[in-house]
């Protein structure tokens, strides 16, 4: 039998019927759960931790130190949670003493060549499509999608059920269960098929769509529309997370589209 070629600290912490492949490197403080299968040529640095039943693709590179110039060697970690998928050549670095740690999620998908950096939070079952890269800091919450080549910039936050269309430029927060498109992006409606997929009902939708009606479609300013939207649309969860996300968003929301 030819040997495993693979680097494999003795200190590192791996869980049971791991498969740790060919031209693998994994360093001393890294803990990886169990049934994760890694790939060739994967290299998992300092300060990974790892789930179960994670899928780490060949060439991807996991917790190296962050491409911030006020990174001092800290130590930090990059966590990923059970079920994640990591294509090929993605990338995910460390976190820095902003957060102390970047985080992927349960069951997310980062596919090939995708760029999570420092101090990035991600929720569970986000998507990043091919090469989309997101800058340091960006939070993703529950199944946010984005697109192939997706360019998201530093301490921008994704809400939930969003899909965001390929090639975009991300410079504002984006709000909860809406589609984002279009040079420059703007609104483009609620991701409706996304929501039946996970079994929202017609009413839940209807109350979305009416919020985000008027939000972008009444002619009202944010404030006004934020001040109707409270007290015509009757209190729901879906309500709550809208008007908390847009109250809260220090980068502003997403403009609509007028063209």
């Amino acid at each position: 039998m030819l040997p495993n070629l693979s680097s494999v600290h003795p200190d590192a912490k791996i869980g049971k019927n791991v498969t740790v492949s060919p031209f693998v490197t994994i360093e001393k403080d890294v803990v990886i759960g169990d049934n994760t299968l890694i790939y060739p040529n994967v290299v998992i640095m300092n300060g990974a931790r790892i789930g179960s039943n994670c899928r780490i693709f060949p060439g991807a590179v996991i917790a190296a130190v962050p491409q911030d110039l006020k990174f001092k060697g800290e130590e930090t970690t990059a966590e990923i949670g059970d079920g994640t998928t990591v294509r090929e050549c993605a990338t995910v670095n460390r976190g820095t003493a902003a957060k102390g740690k970047t985080v992927v999620g349960n069951n997310c998908l980062l596919m090939a060549y995708s760029h999570t950096a420092h101090d990035c939070v991600l929720g569970n079952n986000v998507i990043l499509g091919n090469a989309t890269q997101l800058a340091g800091e960006v939070e993703a919450d529950d199944y946010a999608i984005l697109s192939g080549g997706a360019l998201v910039h530093q301490f921008t936050r994704i809400g939930m059920h969003t899909m965001i269309q390929g090639g975009s430029r991300v410079n504002k927060d984006i709000p909860p269960y809406v589609i984002i498109g279009r040079e420059p992006i703007s609104y483009s409606g609620i991701n409706v098929v996304g929501l039946k997929r996970r079994n929202f009902d017609n009413e839940r939708i209807s109350t979305i769509q009416e919020i985000y009606r008027i939000l972008y479609q009444s002619g009202l300013n944010f404030k006004e529309a934020l001040k109707q939207i409270d007290e015509t649309v009757p209190n729901s969860a879906e309500k709550e997370a809208i008007v908390a996300f847009i109250v809260n968003s220090q980068r502003g929301i997403v403009r609509g589209y007028f063209g």
